[in-house]
């Protein structure tokens, strides 16, 4: 029998979930992959995966799970998004959002990639997209609240300083601590708050698998402090599979491991912070 995968609680949710989740990426983002997008799901589901990423910015990807999980979607912990700023667009994207994934609730409702303080602003005055939030949580279609951003700590840690959201998604791999960190910075501040950190961006759009193995880029972000779970979007069953074997098998990084991955992948670490302010 498959050990199980081991779990982290998220944050102030109180949640459990596994160090490994399916992320929104890979084949889930895209069109016409109903039977392929099937597959990755009931693999991630088998493996004992209770953590799945998804956003109605993401292609079929609502749609592939409204289609797969059934009665299996008490297995999991399931994350959306919006990225309307206002709250009558929110409310109308999360009506959708339910509909496609077919559920009555979303486990977390996140406020999609937060860039600008234009955003900021547009969220938290009158009528924006907090006001949507606040509302779907207090009607029980959405339990936690959250937030996600891979383009400037700064707006990351001044919406964190706006409202006591629940969890933090945000962009970390090894060539973090480079420019622009967010490990310094927003997982920082996440920790000091009990926010959930869900980590994204491990690979870099497999960039990071240029200087390190999957096993050290996943190692690497788990053993940061605060980090609850690393999201990762997978593209065949195989890739799951190896996934979920890499938590099962992982073991904290020392410092003197992790500088040294840090070391590797400074060369490259433009390329590998593409998603970074100015990059």
């Amino acid at each position: 029998m498959t050990s199980p995968i081991p779990t982290r609680l998220l944050g102030k949710t109180g949640r459990p979930v596994t160090l490994f989740g399916l992320g929104g990426e890979g084949v889930l983002r895209n069109w016409g992959q109903d039977r392929q997008a099937a597959c990755v799901i009931s693999r991630a589901l088998d493996q004992g995966v209770a953590y799945c990423d998804t956003a109605p910015a993401y292609a079929g990807s609502l749609d592939y799970y409204g289609a797969t999980l059934g009665e299996r979607r008490q297995q999991i912990f399931l994350a959306s998004k919006t990225h309307d700023r206002t709250r009558d667009g929110s409310l109308h994207l999360l009506d959708q959002s339910l509909r496609r994934a077919r559920t009555d609730y979303f486990d977390l409702w996140q406020l999609h990639d937060l860039r600008t303080l234009d955003d900021l602003d547009a969220i938290f005055r009158k009528g924006g997209a907090l006001e949507a939030l606040q509302q779907a949580k207090a009607e029980g279609r959405v339990k936690h609240l959250g937030i996600t951003g891979h383009h400037d700590p700064a707006i990351l840690l001044e919406a964190m300083r706006r409202f006591a959201f629940d969890t933090v998604l945000v962009a970390l791999n090894a060539a973090d601590v480079h420019r622009m960190p967010f490990i310094t910075t927003v997982v920082a501040e996440a920790a000091r708050q009990n926010m959930g950190v869900i980590a994204m961006k491990v690979c870099a759009q497999k960039r990071v698998l240029t200087r390190l193995i999957m096993r050290e880029a996943l190692g690497y972000v788990w053993s940061i402090p605060g980090v609850s779970l690393a999201i990762v979007g997978c593209e065949t069953p195989e890739e799951v599979d190896e996934n979920a074997d890499i938590a099962r098998t992982f073991h904290p990084l020392t410092p003197d491991a992790m500088r040294e991955l840090e070391t590797r992948t400074q060369r490259d670490a433009w390329a590998m912070g593409y998603f970074k302010r100015g990059a």
